[in-house]
């Protein structure tokens, strides 16, 4: 699979098996992610592998916990409103039980920091796909960058004062008959082009 593939390919997963990944195909994708491009050639993120589950249970429960806390609004964002609701309820996984979840930091007061951090989780969802492994773009942890509870526990984790969580992805085997990512292409409905 070249590239251009991997690209036009890729769809989120959000049903896994509980497979582990091989640490070989997990160091691919976190270099795929160290080496993507940052402001200035900062190299500025701090990336926290979470494969422990225990310690993906713990993110699960704050994040329900914080969400549930959550008054949803006419202008709330469609994706958090879900997030709220489903938190609600109970037995809400923002990581949709995946095996591994990658969690991008970098520093609060640093201007490219959104920027740097997906560039980087992009990067990490196509080396993935090219790997035959889902992944799945993961925002709800930047929705609670101050939410004291999850900010303690990542910094438990190893997350410095000055950092905050600006992107995520999670990882793993696609719960589907062959174990492979679904790679139908979507069709396009926005995302408009203008050539000057």
């Amino acid at each position: 699979m070249d590239a251009y593939e991997a690209i036009m390919t890729r769809r989120s997963t959000r049903n896994y098996k509980p497979d582990t990944v091989e640490p070989e195909k997990l160091d691919r994708i976190i270099n795929a992610g160290r080496f993507a491009p940052s402001g200035g050639n900062s190299q500025s993120n701090h990336f926290f592998v979470i494969t422990d589950k225990a310690a993906l249970g713990r993110l699960a429960q704050l994040a329900q916990t914080a969400f549930a806390k959550m008054e949803i609004k006419e202008d709330t964002y469609a994706s958090l409103k879900v997030s709220i609701t489903k938190s609600k309820e109970g037995g809400y996984s923002f990581c949709y039980n995946a095996p591994v979840l990658v969690v991008v930091a970098n520093q609060a007061d640093y201007g490219n920091n959104i920027a740097d951090s997906v560039a980087a989780v992009e990067n990490m969802m196509v080396e993935a796909n090219e790997l035959d492994l889902g992944s799945c773009y993961i925002n709800q942890l930047k929705w609670l960058n101050e939410d004291p509870e999850v900010v303690a526990y990542m910094r438990e984790l190893g997350m410095r004062d000055n950092e905050r969580v600006y992107a995520s992805a999670i990882f793993g085997y696609p719960q589907t008959d062959d174990g492979l990512p679904v790679r139908q292409p979507l069709p396009r409905k926005g995302n408009e082009v203008t050539y000057i």
